[in-house]
């Protein structure tokens, strides 16, 4: 090809004079620490998954080894190491007591961390590759302030699981890739060198992620050779296999077979070809998510989209609107492809969306700006209704874990803070002189106060209901334990009672085989920590219930001792053997031990 749209920079406009630039470097920082940062460390660990990150990072720097997760005795195949290398070296710092009491500052950290990198990338670009003249500044904090702000971001940069760091590494690999475009003097290797950290964060899915988004890019800018010839992909590869494949290699080496078919035929190749634990969904799932995951800009976003590819592919200022398109286009063709559907797939397409809501907001206003604005500002008004009729639909909650979180939530008056925010918002927006980028944020501004004001505290509460009396448990299990007595929960399964109450707990569900499985496995199980022995060794267990299972006929009727309660929990100290006559009635009535039975996942 004699010329190239990849071969010379797309964009002719100026950079954003170095000490703006700076400054609103500086101001998008202090807002990604205000969401993400401020109060990490406040509230505990949300189970049920967090826990099991944040038991098997601690154990990585407690014990030294560093290559294998490990839960509750047992390996835990299902991600790479990255994010439990990240929690681990937090986990290795001093005084935890003082500063990281209940585990959430130190496994939940990479998470917001991650947020705030991709926040910085996000203004970063806008800044240093202006997509039009007006008001570029705003443009970038609007970009970064969309992603933010997005309801699966809050949730998920927040909590201690790998998704917010994967889908931060996609999207620095991904703007990396961008600025080379871009820019032909820079270096491509940090491309290749995030791909390679994204893949120890969650496996191969990034490197489908990468090369179908700028498949869909090259073909839609009609220059797939250009695109390769710059980003040179087989040499980026070798490093990206360098960055990533030592581990690999090495967890293979060390655990067989049992690594093999557990991380990459469960939680990579079964999962996308059929449904696993119930997380089936419909074809159309991430549309609604892509709707979901930007209100109330989402008409901006759905007009972004339509502009992406409305105009030819030589139209330069468009180039960076049509990346962004063929990135989110990349995630959704994907992850809808996947028959295993979980909301937070959709995480790596959301900064992507932010820089279509962004680039929107700046276009000049036309018929069809003018509904996207329109509709935006229409879900805004119904959003703070919602919140304003917050009276009226609290008391249809039912939360059997949380039996006061309604009464509660309208007692401390948040759901009535946010439709006020929710109405500033509104207000402001309708009043800005500026009726480009500056009107989108004046509209996420408010909405930014609605964290640390209504969601933080709202946050806390579920805490305080849900996971205060988990952590009470673990601490009444430390003080009443005998020497070398097992400790088991049954009914509803948490597992921030192992780690914070530092014991390895055999868990089982509330049915009556979990009765026969928890007899037999006190008896034979074996794992590292748990050594099985009889009711002549050891007559007692302890076992941590919730009320309604502690109804139920197979457990009712063991006369146990009850050494403690904390809201729907119990704590019993029961015989052995009257667990196992139990068990063995249940045995000739015609349940069965299934906990022998070949599980992908178990802690």
């Amino acid at each position: 090809m004699g010329s190239s749209h990849l071969e010379r920079p797309p964009l002719a406009l100026p950079a954003v004079a170095p000490a703006l630039r700076r400054r609103f470097l500086l101001l998008t920082l202090a807002l990604g620490l205000l969401l993400f940062v401020w109060r990490l460390g406040a509230t505990g660990l949300v189970d049920e998954t967090p826990p099991l990150f944040a038991a098997s990072a601690r154990a990585m720097a407690e014990t030294g080894d560093w290559l294998i997760p490990r839960v509750n005795g047992l390996p835990r195949y299902d991600k790479p190491p990255l994010v439990y290398w990240a929690m681990g070296l937090l986990y290795l710092l001093p005084g935890q007591q003082q500063w990281n009491p209940l585990g959430s500052w130190a496994s939940a950290l990479p998470s917001a961390l991650a947020s705030i990198a991709v926040m910085l990338a996000l203004a970063h670009t806008l800044l240093r590759w202006p997509q039009a003249q007006r008001r570029p500044a705003l443009t970038a904090l609007a970009a970064a302030l969309a992603f933010a702000l997005s309801p699966p971001v809050l949730l998920w940069s927040r909590v201690a699981v790998s998704d917010a760091l994967f889908s931060g590494l996609v999207a620095l690999t991904l703007l990396a890739a961008w600025w080379a475009i871009a820019e032909p003097s820079l270096a491509v290797w940090p491309i290749w060198l995030l791909l390679g950290l994204a893949v120890l964060a969650k496996g191969p899915v990034a490197v489908v992620l990468l090369g179908l988004t700028l498949l869909l890019y090259g073909w839609s800018q009609g220059d797939l050779g250009g695109l390769w010839r710059r980003l040179q992909p087989l040499r980026g590869l070798a490093l990206t296999s360098l960055v990533a494949l030592p581990w690999y290699g090495a967890a293979l080496l060390v655990e067989g077979e049992p690594f093999w078919r557990s991380f990459f035929g469960y939680h990579n190749l079964q999962r996308f070809t059929s449904v696993v634990n119930h997380h089936q969904q419909p074809w159309w799932f991430f549309l609604l998510m892509l709707v979901i995951a930007s209100l109330p800009s989402s008409p901006l976003l759905l007009l972004g989209l339509s502009r992406a590819f409305s105009w030819r592919p030589a139209a330069a200022p468009l180039s960076l609107r049509r990346f962004a398109a063929c990135w989110l286009l990349a995630v959704l063709l994907f992850f809808s492809l996947a028959a295993t559907k979980l909301p937070s797939y959709w995480l790596p397409a959301i900064p992507a969306a932010a820089l279509l809501v962004a680039l929107t907001a700046q276009d000049p206003p036309t018929g069809a700006g003018r509904w996207a604005w329109g509709l935006t500002l229409s879900l805004t008004a119904v959003l703070a209704l919602a919140f304003l009729a917050s009276p009226r639909w609290l008391p249809l909650i039912r939360d059997g874990e949380m039996p006061t979180l309604a009464a509660e939530l309208q007692a401390g008056h948040w759901l009535l803070l946010a439709a006020a925010l929710f109405t500033l918002a509104l207000l402001a927006a309708l009043l800005s002189r500026d009726q480009g980028p500056g009107r989108l944020v004046a509209l996420q501004l408010p909405i930014a106060v609605f964290v640390p004001l209504v969601l933080l505290p709202s946050w806390a509460l579920g805490d305080r209901l849900r996971g205060l009396p988990v952590r009470q448990m673990a601490a009444l299990v430390n003080q009443r334990a005998r020497p070398g007595e097992t400790l088991a929960m049954v009914g509803i399964l948490k597992p921030s009672l192992h780690y914070y109450s530092r014991r390895l707990v055999i868990y089982e569900g509330p049915t009556a085989a979990g009765t026969v499985n928890l007899a037999d496995r006190l008896s034979h199980e074996r794992r590292r920590g748990l050594v099985p022995n009889s009711a002549a060794v050891q007559p007692t267990v302890l076992v941590v219930i919730d009320q309604e299972t502690a109804g139920r006929p197979y457990w009712s009727g063991l006369a146990p001792q009850e050494l403690g309660r904390s809201s729907i929990y119990r704590l019993w100290r029961v015989d052995r053997q009257a667990l196992e006559r139990r068990a063995a009635d249940l045995l000739r009535s015609g349940e069965r031990i299934s906990w022998r039975d070949p599980r992908p996942e178990r802690y």
